[in-house]
Formats: C-alpha cells, structure tokens, sequence
C-alpha cells in the first residue's frame, strides 16, 4: 500500500470519528428524565431553556449552547 493511500484511509477515518453526531459523544449527566431537571441543570450551568435529545431531556435551549457552557463549567 502506498503512502497516499494509507494517509487518505486514515483523513477518512478521523472525518468519520468527527462526524458522529453529539449524541454518540453524550455527556452522561447531560440527559434527564424530565423537563425540571434539565431546567434546573441550566440554571446551575447559567443557560437558559430546555430540548429534548432521543426522548431526554437537556439543559439550554440547544446543544451547541450547553457545550459552550460546559466548557465553562
């Protein structure tokens, strides 16, 4: 195997890996039964809202801003 196709094989990979959606990267803490909860882990995490992932609750009012604000916390 040439080096091209071993470094290609291997850009393709990592894209991949980068490509998992959120979900699959969960935080495990981040999921709640219910509304309340989450509401109340947005509070604490300075965030605002509430949205539902795979029938789950989480804070913020969507997941690009709750990573924001667990970068922070």
């Amino acid at each position: 195997m040439d080096l091209f196709s071993m470094t290609s094989r291997m850009a393709l990979i990592a894209l991949a890996l980068a490509a998992l959606p959120l979900a699959s990267q969960a935080h495990p803490k981040g999921l709640y039964d219910n509304q309340q909860q989450a509401e109340q882990r947005a509070k604490e995490l300075g965030c605002t809202g509430t949205h539902q992932n795979s029938g789950k609750w989480m804070p913020c009012s969507n997941e690009a801003t709750l990573h924001q604000h667990l970068r922070h916390h």
